[in-house]
């Protein structure tokens, strides 16, 4: 049992000054530190969490007679540290304590980062890269020998990803450079407590570790919009709402706007610009604009100049904006805990309920926002559980030890495991990846360059010269982009010369980075939408495009690689649930139970625990369309093998195309007649056993192996992005990546790579673990209807067949009139 705290005078007397006084949690903090365990805080974003995680470090330094780096914050954003430092300085000023306290970042001069590691301030505020990068170098003790604690902000949104296993193997190693050192987590939005208690306890099982909750705070308050307007049949814009959101906007302090997609973003953005009349102050925020425009909009929003901010998940974590009073979820929030820790950016106060608001972008996107509503009202967490540890992020650590110093395997392998996902991994598997670090592995072993580490005569590692060292630190970190290059915002060809031929030369600022890809898919002249502003196509040099401003009625919208969340599986349960349930119709707008009515009179409805498989005849073509509600990833990878299944069952499929809701395949074999009359079981169809064989043949046939295998061999340092004074372009990565793993899929199937590729392919890419659940839960629970057109359930996912694109004010309308072509079919009054 924690002991009662012991709150420094001075500290006492800062709160007193502000008729404040310290909240339970806070100091169940301090006394839970003072007792020499560590904890894990869960608290509501508003709580005082960052105050919380403080506080045993600032009772600790209120003497001033503390020498070297004594508490370490670790965040998965750095405008987050930057945040952190200008909210704690404000208190540690005001309390005139002797307590130095700096950020050090990617963006921090190198400069300050050398004197940070002989000189480091009390307090260090950072990220998991830059810890990693400060344990690769030599006599790292001298910086962390003073350590007494480390706090670990946002927890939830670092322990499921690569950069988590590279902050456990960090965490990992301090605990060996300062033993006595505790650990404070702060999260607000955890499914399983316990499971990131343990996770946190790894390193330092001497330790004890204690689960502290926050208990009370208004509960949020949340509502879908009750639009007028006519709500679509598919599609992501929910362009329909924004004269409804522009008014919102009007009636509020300052609103975040929250999108999925940073296309989605630019097209939101630029729509609310359409109808802005009254000039309100209106920013975007998303990861791909440049660092300087991001930060005048934090600095904007910071200072209560702007009236609403449309972002993505780059405002999801931490940031304190005193002056939110609303949240906007636009489009479906695909989670529970994500809508959660949204919810928490507006109004930072405690025992007012925050506000938010859902805007569906198209019908079965009502039952999703419903279903949010419901569990948020519950307070339900679906956040995702952290998972086994990537051997490409153990190869980058195994490297960065090296670097630090000579290493026994024995000691490394005995440290690693002390990290929460390599807790189990087998020596065998550690030999390995410590074979591959040393030589690259059995087939590219005969390749000097890839000979980074050296075995000594005491039997120690080393690495093999300095260069690698330099390359290791080049090349840090577990974020992979898809191969960007800089926009440049120059002057337009037309406008100096009357040509718009040939690439413009450097000069212009940097408007921010897009994706390589979209800039094949453009000819030159070409327009499209970028930073909430219309720009034209000019050219290309190196790692740079060059744009112009323009004016176009139908620019297209970039489409972006990255920022795509799946949805949950608790959201989808709940999503069947509410259409197996007519008594919860009512809550419905009137035009999607309607969509539901007519379902069930022409076709049936799916229900919670079964499949509803529906076929039917369109033109020249018959097709399948199931609804497993399972998401976009896991009804992909069913289409890719189902196609497959159904070519061996001569059934002569052509294609198919998955929503986040269902799944539609077509081909010319008459699938109806085909399961009538037994030629065709949908129980083998449907049969989990083709998660082997037929998911091994399909991905040996793919390029997502490939693909999949770049990222990984990108953070395992066999590749890579960059070298003193240059950087590879994507294409040049892409063919050296192609390349190796041609070499190792012949050679070394089984290299530590080709493993770890496979399980990253399994895991994210593929949804394996998902599909297979739901394949064991509809297993002799298949329902196939017949019909003789289209279900009206269906319309939305035969809207993205053979779709084209289409860009500016015709596409929604050109969506409406297919989408009431298709319910036309199905109600048989085709014209």
């Amino acid at each position: 049992m924690s002991q009662a705290p012991t709150l420094p005078p001075i500290i006492a007397e800062w709160f007193d000054s502000r008729s404040w006084a310290p909240r339970e949690h806070q100091l169940a903090v301090l006394s839970s530190y003072q007792s020499g365990a560590s904890q894990l805080l869960i608290a509501p974003t508003g709580a005082g969490k960052t105050l919380a995680g403080f506080l045993p470090t600032l009772a600790d330094l209120v003497d001033g007679d503390f020498e070297g780096l004594h508490t370490l914050y670790i965040s998965p954003l750095k405008a987050l540290a930057v945040d952190v430092q200008r909210n704690l300085s404000t208190p540690i000023a005001e309390m005139g304590l002797p307590i130095r306290v700096e950020a050090r970042t990617g963006d921090t001069s190198a400069a300050k980062r050398a004197r940070q590691r002989v000189k480091p301030p009390q307090i260090l505020l950072t990220t998991p890269e830059q810890l990693a990068l400060l344990i690769s170098h030599p006599h790292a003790e001298l910086m962390f020998g003073t350590l007494r604690r480390v706090v670990l902000d946002e927890l939830h949104a670092l322990v499921t990803s690569k950069r988590g296993d590279l902050l456990a193997l960090g965490l990992a190693r301090l605990a060996k450079l300062a033993p006595d050192m505790r650990i404070t987590a702060l999260s607000a939005t955890v499914a399983r407590p316990d499971l990131l208690r343990d996770w946190i306890a790894q390193p330092l099982p001497q330790r004890q570790t204690e689960l502290l909750r926050m208990i009370g705070g208004a509960p949020p308050e949340l509502a879908i919009l009750q639009t007028e307007e006519r709500l679509p049949w598919a599609g992501h814009s929910a362009n329909y709402a924004h004269r409804e959101l522009y008014e919102v906007i009007k009636r509020h302090k300052t609103t975040l706007l929250f999108v999925n997609t940073r296309s989605q973003a630019e097209m939101l953005f630029q729509g609310l610009w359409d109808i802005n009349e009254d000039m309100l102050p209106i920013a975007l925020h998303h990861g791909s604009l440049s660092v300087e425009q991001r930060r005048k909009v934090e600095a904007a929003m910071a200072a209560g100049r702007l009236k609403a901010v449309v972002c993505t998940s780059t405002l999801d974590l931490g940031i304190d904006w005193g002056d939110v009073d609303l949240v906007v979820q636009v489009g479906a929030p695909k989670g529970s805990s994500r809508m959660l820790q949204r919810i928490g950016r507006a109004n930072h106060r405690l025992d007012d309920p925050s506000q938010a608001l859902l805007v569906p972008s198209n019908r079965f996107e009502v039952l999703e926002c419903e279903a949010a509503v419901e569990a948020v009202a519950e307070g339900h967490q679906d956040s995702e559980d952290p998972l086994p540890g990537g051997y490409d992020v153990l190869a980058q650590h195994v490297l960065g030890m090296a670097c630090a110093d000579a290493f026994s395997a024995d000691d490394l392998f005995a440290e690693v495991t002390r990290a929460w996902p390599y807790r189990d991994l087998p020596r065998s598997q550690f030999d390995r990846v410590l074979d591959f670090v040393a030589t690259g592995g059995y087939a590219l072993r005969a390749y000097e360059r890839y000979a980074r580490l050296k075995q000594t005569p005491d039997g120690t590692w080393r690495i093999a010269n300095p260069q690698v060292a330099q390359q290791y630190r080049l090349n840090i970190g577990t974020i992979i982009e898809e191969p960007m290059v800089r926009v440049r915002l120059v002057r337009s060809k037309e406008q100096k010369t009357g040509r718009t031929t040939g690439p413009i030369g450097a000069g212009g600022r940097v408007l921010g980075e897009m994706e390589e890809y979209f800039f094949g898919t453009l000819s030159l002249g070409d327009t499209f939408m970028f930073g909430g502003e219309i720009v034209a196509f000019e050219g290309m040099k190196d790692n740079e495009a060059f744009v112009s401003r323009a004016f176009s009625k139908d620019p297209k919208i970039p489409s972006y690689m990255g920022g795509k969340f799946p949805l949950s599986t608790y959201l989808a349960e709940r999503v069947r649930r509410i259409m197996d349930s007519p008594g919860e119709w009512p809550k419905l707008p009137d035009q999607v139970s309607d969509w539901l009515r007519l379902q069930q009179q022409i076709s049936v409805l799916p229900k919670r625990d079964s499949l509803l498989v529906e076929t039917f005849p369109r033109g020249t073509q018959n097709y399948l369309v199931c609804y497993p509600f399972e998401g976009r990833l896991a009804h992909q990878t069913l289409g890719m093998l189902l196609t497959r299944r159904l070519e061996r069952m001569r059934a002569r499929p052509l294609g198919f195309v998955a929503s986040e809701y269902a799944l539609a395949v077509w081909g010319l074999g008459d699938l109806s007649a085909l399961i009538r009359t037994g030629r065709l079981s949908l129980d083998e169809l449907f049969s989990e056993d083709m998660l082997g064989d037929d998911l091994e043949a399909w991905l040996d046939e793919s390029a997502l192996m490939k693909r999949t295998f770049r990222n990984c061999a990108i953070i395992a340092g066999l590749i890579e992005r960059r070298h003193p004074g240059k950087e590879k372009t994507g294409r040049q990565i892409t063919m050296s990546s192609d390349l190796i793993y041609d070499v190792l899929y012949q050679h070394e199937p089984d290299h530590i790579l080709i493993q770890a590729t496979r399980r990253d392919a399994a895991r994210g890419l593929l949804d394996i673990e998902r599909l297979g659940q739901m394949l064991a839960r509809v297993r002799s629970h298949i329902v196939h209807k017949p019909l003789a057109q289209i279900s009206p359930l269906a319309v939305p996912v035969m809207l993205d067949i053979g779709k084209e694109p289409i860009f500016g004010e015709g596409r929604e309308s050109a969506m409406e009139d297919a989408a009431e072509e298709l319910l036309r079919e199905s109600l048989g009054t085709r014209a």
